[in-house]
C-alpha cells in the first residue's frame, strides 16, 4: 500500500436506501449494528459462532469514566461511559443485563501476610475482603465507575436491534469481500453465500488478523486473558465493590495484576493472567491454561474467605483474546483504498466500555459521512499507511 492516498475520517454520506453488513458479533459489532439500524439502515450482522461467544461474553464488564484520561482514548471512553448509562435506561438494563454504578478499590495482597481485621484498612475495605489486603485506596466512585454483565448486555442489545429495528443475524464464516473499482460490493461467506451491501463494517476483534485486507495494513494481535466465575454460598454478603489488585504470591515475587468484580447476579468474576498467544480460527476452541486458572482460584480464596473452595462454586473457567494494536490505540474508520469498507477493532481491555460510543460513531460515519459523538481522527486506520 506504499504511496496509497490517505483518507480522512469523513466519508461522503450514502444515498438511501442503505444496506450495511456488519461482520462480527461481539460488543463492537453489535453496538454498530444497533446504532446503524436506529439511523434507518437495513443491517445484516454476520457472526461465525454465536453473539458474544468470545471476549464480549467472557470479559469483566467494568466501566470507567476517567481511567483513560490523558490519552487518545479519553474522549471515546467518556462518551461511551455516559452512553452506557443512557442505554441502561433505554433497554431496562439494571434488570436485563446488570448495569450498576459501584465503588472501585485498588489494593495490595500478599499471600504470606496475615489477614486484616474486619474493620481493617481504615474503613476502606468491605467486610467480605478479609484476606491479607493492604494499602486500599478508592480509585472509582459511584459517579466514575460502573459495570455490566457483558454477555447479557451484548445479547440484550442485539435482541432489541432484531425485534425493534429489523436487524438480520446470520451465522456464517466470513471468507472474503468482493471489491470492484476501489469500492466494496458484497460479502462472501464460507459455502458460497453472497450478501450484497452498500457498506461493510469489519468488527472482527482479534480475528482481524485473519483477514488479508486488514492484516496487509496493520497488526492486531491477541492477548489471552483468563477468568473464573464463582457462585458464593452467601452472595448477599458480597457488596458491590470492584477490586483492582496488585497480587504477590510471595513477598519477593513480581506482582500479578488481577481484578475481582462482584455482579448483581450474585456471581463474582475474577480475571488476570494475560499473555500474548496465537488466536485460534474458531472461538469455540479457546480454553484457559490450567496454571493460570489455578492462580486465579488462589487469588480468590486469599482475598476473601467467601470465595474459597467449598464455600463458592466454580461456575466457569475460561479465557478470551483481547484485540490489541501496536500503538495501543483502537482502529476505527474507513479502510484506506476501499470505499464503503470500515473497520472497528483493537480496543484491548476496554472493549465493553468503549463499544457503545464506537458503534454510535461508526453509524454516523457510515450514514452521515462523519462522526459527531467523538472525533475519530486519532483512530483512523490510515495512520498505518506510509505516504
Amino acid at each position: 500500500m506504499s504511496g496509497a492516498k490517505l483518507i480522512t475520517t469523513s466519508a461522503p454520506p450514502m444515498d438511501q436506501p442503505k444496506h450495511v453488513v456488519v461482520c462480527g458479533g461481539g460488543v463492537v459489532g453489535v453496538c454498530t449494528a444497533y446504532f446503524l439500524a436506529k439511523k434507518g439502515a437495513a443491517v445484516t450482522l454476520i457472526e461465525k459462532s454465536d453473539v458474544a461467544c468470545a471476549a464480549s461474553g467472557k470479559a469483566g464488564g467494568f466501566l470507567a469514566l476517567d481511567w483513560c484520561d490523558g490519552g487518545p482514548v479519553e474522549a471515546l471512553a467518556s462518551a461511551s461511559f455516559n452512553l452506557h448509562r443512557s442505554l441502561s435506561q433505554e433497554l431496562d438494563g439494571p434488570r436485563s443485563y446488570g448495569y450498576r454504578p459501584l465503588t472501585t478499590l485498588s489494593l495490595t495482597v500478599t499471600e504470606s501476610d496475615s489477614p486484616v481485621s474486619a474493620s481493617g484498612g481504615g474503613g476502606y475495605l468491605p467486610s467480605w475482603v478479609d484476606g491479607p489486603a493492604r494499602s486500599p485506596r478508592t480509585s472509582g466512585t459511584l459517579e466514575t465507575t460502573a459495570q455490566v454483565h457483558p454477555q447479557l448486555f451484548t445479547r440484550t442489545l442485539i435482541g432489541r436491534a432484531v425485534e425493534s429495528h429489523g436487524v438480520e443475524v446470520v451465522i456464517g464464516k466470513l471468507e472474503r469481500l468482493e471489491v470492484e473499482g476501489g469500492r466494496v460490493g458484497s460479502v462472501v461467506l464460507e459455502g458460497g453465500r453472497v450478501i450484497d451491501s452498500d457498506a461493510v463494517v469489519l468488527a472482527l476483534g482479534p480475528w482481524s488478523s485473519k483477514l488479508e485486507l486488514l492484516s496487509s495494513l496493520f497488526r492486531v494481535y491477541g492477548l489471552k486473558a483468563h477468568s473464573i466465575v464463582l457462585e458464593p454460598r452467601e452472595p448477599n454478603a458480597i457488596t458491590p465493590h470492584a477490586l483492582s489488585l496488585s497480587y504477590y504470591p510471595s513477598k519477593r515475587a513480581t506482582p500479578l495484576d488481577t481484578e475481582v468484580y462482584p455482579r448483581p447476579t450474585g456471581e463474582v468474576y475474577v480475571c488476570g493472567m494475560s499473555r500474548e498467544e496465537e488466536v485460534p480460527d474458531d472461538p469455540e476452541e479457546i480454553r484457559g491454561n490450567p496454571e493460570s486458572i489455578e492462580m486465579l482460584k488462589r487469588v480468590a480464596k486469599t482475598v476473601s474467605s467467601h470465595l474459597g473452595e467449598g464455600v463458592a462454586r466454580v461456575k466457569a473457567e475460561q479465557a478470551c483474546f483481547l484485540p490489541c494494536t501496536d500503538d495501543g490505540v483502537p482502529i476505527i474508520g474507513e479502510v484506506p483504498g476501499v470505499k464503503g469498507c470500515y473497520v472497528a477493532t483493537g480496543h484491548s481491555c476496554w472493549g465493553i466500555l468503549n463499544g457503545p460510543a464506537t458503534g454510535a460513531a461508526m453509524a454516523e460515519l457510515v450514514i452521515d459521512g462523519h462522526s459527531t459523538i467523538v472525533d475519530l481522527k486519532h483512530f483512523s486506520p490510515a495512520r498505518f499507511v506510509k505516504s
